[in-house]
């Protein structure tokens, strides 16, 4: 359930070098810069820097954000999940500088920057390891974005994201991107909206990093209300997307089960829907028995195979993933957990920390380059691999997929950290196994997402 906006807080993230990668290879990776836009720039000298060296100057982390899209919403109403960083400096920044032997940049309060802070397409793609699914994968498939609110500057900020990464164009031009309002019109839009632009910004940039040979559907609702909402639910579906993300949520109510089955019962349909950024407490649609709910973590690297290990996100007791055991929602049959007799949130998780957060380009209400973090991160990333693994099966509840998959490697098992206190442990605190924070894991490679 969502609380008052976050207060600026500070948050410390962990970096070590990846061991197994050629050393320019890693050095892309972790700088978010293997793109086009930088092929004919000379490439610098990078002084030799130790693992313990950067750990080191990494551990100064610190940063500060508010939430995007404002207060508590009115019963019946959702806030976006989007946490935009407003001053410190990432662990993304101070990597660069560690490597390059200057002091970190900082990110000035309220303002963006001149190129990106947070990571870029190649650290998402080799975190969960996706990176040859999302360059041979994805093309004819549509994720669709459902959101409150028009961002009038959707189709330009998108470019200026994949044109920097070295994305392929994604225009409404080539017939890559749409953008349609919850009836279905291109022209009669709803009224534009700052705080929400930079949540859509945020979901179209995280579609594209994770699955860029998608095309991509924008769906804007024309209030943040649950039905309006929903309503674009069904019309993303109805226009062929069978990948719908969902970056917002409200409380719980009684009303839950009725929006179940008028707008997120769409069997052969991936939708998945952020938990929440309040830590630990359920919120909806996250609750809704059809949707696969995805919780966040703290996304940093290590000198392991995988070369990077998460943990549970939590910035303080009220700052954090959403968990925990719904009021209302019926428990689905492929959920086993046996404390809960209702619907378990979550069912897996991808990186939502502001301070191991994202790169975002939006120029509404913004400047540019942005560093951005909540579940409203993880849940267009998750959207994107159910793309990348494929067309679910027309019976399915995608939901289910990653409990077929549980405990193999196909999902990093997250076993560290909490959201919170709660009287039932696994539901605020990560385990070996499900828990609530991080459901399953996040993913290792598309196995898990595909039945």
């Amino acid at each position: 359930m969502r609380t008052s906006p976050p207060s600026s807080q500070s948050t410390h993230g962990r970096w070590r070098r990846i061991g197994t990668a050629a050393v320019a290879t890693a050095a892309l990776a972790l700088a978010g810069l293997g793109t086009a836009a930088q092929a004919g720039a000379a490439t610098p000298a990078t002084p030799k820097v130790t693992a313990k060296t950067i750990a080191a100057q990494v551990a100064k982390a610190h940063v500060t954000y508010t939430s995007q899209c404002g207060e508590t919403p009115a019963k019946g109403h959702a806030s976006c999940n989007a946490l935009r960083v407003t001053g410190g400096t990432t662990a993304f920044q101070e990597a660069q500088a560690a490597r390059k032997g200057t002091a970190p940049a900082t990110i000035k309060p309220n303002a963006t920057s001149a190129t990106p802070t947070g990571y870029g397409p190649s650290d998402l793609q080799s975190a969960y390891g996706l990176t040859s699914a999302a360059s041979s994968n994805g093309a004819g498939r549509t994720i669709a974005i459902v959101d409150a609110y028009d961002d009038p500057n959707a189709a330009s900020d998108l470019a200026a994201y994949r044109s920097y990464y070295g994305l392929s164009a994604c225009t409404v031009a080539n017939g890559c991107f749409k953008k349609v309002s919850q009836t279905g019109s291109t022209t009669s839009l709803p009224a534009a909206d700052s705080g929400w632009a930079g949540e859509i910004s945020l979901d179209l940039d995280m579609a594209s990093a994770i699955c860029p040979n998608c095309n991509i559907l924008l769906v804007e609702a024309t209030s943040s209300s649950m039905a309006n909402l929903g309503t674009a639910v069904n019309r993303a579906v109805t226009l062929g997307a069978k990948y719908v993300s969902n970056s917002y949520g409200g409380s719980e109510s009684s009303s839950d089960t009725s929006y179940d089955s008028s707008y997120f019962n769409h069997p052969g349909v991936a939708i998945t829907v952020s938990a929440g950024d309040s830590g630990y407490g359920s919120e909806y649609p996250a609750a809704s028995k059809y949707v696969t709910s995805v919780g966040g973590t703290k996304l940093s690297t290590a000198s392991t195979t995988r070369g990077w290990t998460e943990s549970v996100w939590k910035t303080s007791s009220t700052e954090g993933t959403g968990s925990g055991c719904s009021s209302y929602d019926a428990k689905p049959t492929w959920q086993t957990d046996t404390s809960c007799t209702k619907r378990m949130i979550s069912d897996v998780s991808a990186v939502a920390d502001p301070a191991t957060g994202v790169s975002v380009y939006d120029t509404y209400g913004e400047s540019g380059w942005a560093t951005y973090g909540g579940t409203s991160a993880a849940s267009p990333i998750i959207a994107g691999v159910y793309a990348l693994a494929g067309t679910p099966s027309s019976s399915s509840y995608p939901a289910s997929f990653p409990y077929t998959k549980a405990g193999t490697s196909a999902l990093n098992d997250v076993t560290s950290g909490n959201n919170g206190t709660c009287s039932t442990s696994y539901y605020c605190t990560a385990r070996s196994g499900y828990d609530g924070p991080t459901g399953w894991g996040t993913p290792q490679g598309v196995s898990a997402f595909t039945g």
